[in-house]
Parts: structure tokens; sequence; C-alpha cells
């Protein structure tokens, strides 16, 4: 294993792969530290989808939403046996909190949003007395049903197979293996680290802070450390139950006006997410009683034919963090866009990636290189040997960390 690098990527979640993944592919050399396993955190508790962000338009992020629908549909393309479409049913209530109406008009920007002429941009009403459409449904009080396309994932599948990509581009994966610090000098960085049980020293150019959760505790290892804003973790639950319901995606209202997923996995149903703020350690965030409680009662109020359930019968519960701006307002209406920050706005080399959409993991790491790529482009500064391309044979040996 080299000890010079062009770039350290701190994290092997979804983030760090794809910039690893982008660094690699413009022949750059490339480290991954991971102190866990391939997606250990958030990249393998999200809801597994690949979506525009239907929601994300009642609070005006359509920049946001138009660039997942882009990267959706390369995905699409180009991983179909990950990425999926699946179709998505919104009931509308009599006391529903957003309105047939509102939903129509959503569903029709979400379409100019995706390419009105494209197949996966399609929407329209269903019968309220197709029962098989319906799936059980509770019909009291029903209005109107939408029916709407996106796309499915395992998150954590994808991340793994993002990072193979990167390994066979040339990079090295260190895992397990936890940062010490990270000191700036004037022509390269020092990192210091422990990989099976001893203490390490490597030089790169730049360090990319992509540790999720843990972006501020990495970022307090970097001498300078990169300007972050003030921010909050949010915990999201999702609970499996041992029920199938149907081979589609329907998006709920909770009691409390909350949108919530019931959708196939395992062969099985997840229902999620909840938000609330966590201030505790990112390892040992947990599902709470309440949370798993309210998830039931959800699925109940919306499929109320099913068996009961009691929490001890949950098949699986899990919970993620997600990294957002701190504010006073409710984490469902705040900003969801990511933020790319640095020691150096001009010449930085401590980057750091706080929040970031699995959806969007390409063009979050095309923004992490555009950045870097004055710096890595300068020839007279120190730079270590570029790896080579023809790294295919080293990859089974790499593959032992996975």
């Amino acid at each position: 294993m080299s000890m010079e690098y062009d770039v350290l990527v701190v994290g092997a979640g979804i983030q760090g792969a794809g910039v690893a993944e982008a660094l690699t592919a413009e022949g750059h050399r490339v480290a991954i530290l991971e102190q866990e396993s391939i997606a250990h955190g958030t990249s393998s508790r999200s809801s597994k989808l690949i979506h525009g962000g239907l929601r994300y338009l009642e609070s005006g992020q359509f920049s946001l939403v138009y660039e997942c629908l882009k990267e959706r549909r390369w995905l699409l393309a180009n991983k179909p046996d990950l990425v999926h479409m699946v179709p998505f049913l919104i009931p509308v209530y009599r006391h529903s909190r957003r309105p047939a109406w509102k939903i129509r008009l959503g569903l029709s920007l979400y379409a100019l949003l995706a390419g009105l002429f494209s197949s996966q941009s399609r929407f329209r009403s269903i019968s309220l007395q197709d029962y098989d459409a319906l799936c059980g449904l509770n019909g009291d009080d029903l209005l109107a049903v939408y029916r709407y396309y996106d796309a499915q994932t395992d998150d954590a599948a994808l991340t793994r197979e993002v990072i193979q990509s990167a390994l066979r581009g040339g990079a090295e994966l260190i895992c397990p293996g936890s940062l010490v610090g990270a000191e700036v000098t004037d022509k390269f960085v020092r990192v210091d680290y422990f990989h099976e049980g001893l203490l390490n020293t490597l030089h790169c150019r730049a360090l990319v802070n992509c540790s999720g959760p843990w972006i501020e505790d990495t970022n307090s290892k970097c001498s300078p450390s990169a300007k972050l804003p003030p921010l909050e973790l949010v915990a999201g639950t999702h609970i499996q139950v041992p029920l199938k319901l149907a081979n589609k995606i329907f998006y709920v209202e909770a009691e409390d006006g909350r949108a919530i997923f019931v959708m196939p996995w395992q062969g099985e149903t997840l229902v999620g997410t909840t938000e609330r703020p966590y201030h505790g350690d990112p390892s040992e965030v947990a599902p709470t009683l309440e949370e798993k409680a309210y998830l039931l009662r959800t699925l109940k109020q919306y499929f109320p034919e099913t068996r009961p359930l009691q929490l001890n019968e949950l098949s699986d519960s899990f919970a993620g963090l997600r990294v957002l701006p701190l504010a006073n307002s409710n984490p469902f209406s705040r900003s969801r866009e990511t933020m790319i920050c640095s020691d150096n706005p001009k010449r930085p080399r401590i980057v750091a990636v706080a929040g970031g959409k699995l959806t969007s993991y390409r063009a979050t790491a095309r923004s992490v290189v555009k950045k870097l790529r004055p710096l890595l482009a300068d020839e007279e500064d120190w730079a270590p040997a570029v790896a080579s391309q023809e790294a295919d044979a080293e990859v089974s040996a790499k593959e032992r960390n996975l």
C-alpha cells in the first residue's frame, strides 16, 4: 500500500464512494479511509429510494428536484440491476392536509421537471372502485388516488458497487481505519490514522470528509478545518413488518402531517420515516419505542384489514441520521441541498461534504472534483505518481476489506 495519494476520502458511504469513483475516473490516486464497513451508516439505513423528492416542491427546492430527477434517469439507464421503477400511489382523504388539486399541481410540476414526454413522468388518477389496485387501502372518506412513478434501490448494494468501481479505477481501501489527525502543510496534507492496531502516516494533496453524521468529529481532527455552518443531526426510523401488501409504494400522511412511505422490501413491507433531532453519539442511534409505535399506527390507519402487530413482531427496525443545517424550523421543511465546505475557497485542501442525497451522489461528486481540480492540476505542487489505470489485477486483494 502506498503512503502518497492525490486525495484521501474519509468515509465509505455513498458520498465517499461517489467522490472516489469520480476522482479515479480522472486519473487521480485515491485512498478511502473507513472506520467500520462499507455503507455502515446512513447509506444502508435510508428509504431505499432513487427519486426526485416530490415533497421538496412544497418548499420551493425546484433545482434540487430537477437535479435528482436527472440523476434518477442516469441511474435507471446505467444501473438497471440495482435501480428500478416502481408505481407510487398517493391517496387523498377528506381530512388530508394536501387537497387533490395541490397533489395534481405537484405531480404536474414533477412531470415537467422529469420531462413531459418521458414514460417515467406520467401520472394518472386511479378509480376508487379498483380494489385490486388499491391493495386494501382504507376507503373511508377517500376522495382520490393518484399514481406516478419513481425508483427504488438497495442502498447498501449500490454503495458497494460504486466502491468496487472506484477500486477498479485504482483507489485503495483502508478498512477498518480511523482518522487520528490531518495537518495541512505548504505542499501536502499529513494524515495520521489507525489501521490494524498500528498508527500509520500518509500524505495527500487534499482530504475530502465524507463521514456523514461524523462530519464534525472528522472536521475537528483537521488543521485547519473546513468552515462548516451550524449543523444538526436528524434521526429517521424505519420499521420492517412481516406483511406483504403490494409491489407498489404508498405515499401517505401520518397523524402529524409527515409524509410516510409504505413500500415493498425483501418480500415484506418497509414503513418510514420519522424525523427527530439527535444529539448523541452517531454510532448509537436507534429507533425509539415511540417511533416504532407511530409507524405501526400509520400502517394500521391506512391498511385497517392487516392483522394487528405488536412491537415484538417487527422483522426489523433501523434508524439513520441526516445532516441538516441548524434552524428553528421543522426538519421536514429545511433545505436538502448538499453543502460542500472547505478550509480555503481558492485552494482547498480540506473539503467537507455535509448532507447529500442517495439519488444525487454523482452530482455531489462532480461538485467536489470541480472544487479540487485547480489544486490537482497544478503540476508544480507536490504530486504523487498517478495510479495506473490497469488496476484490475489488484482489485481482488483490496476486496478482502469489503
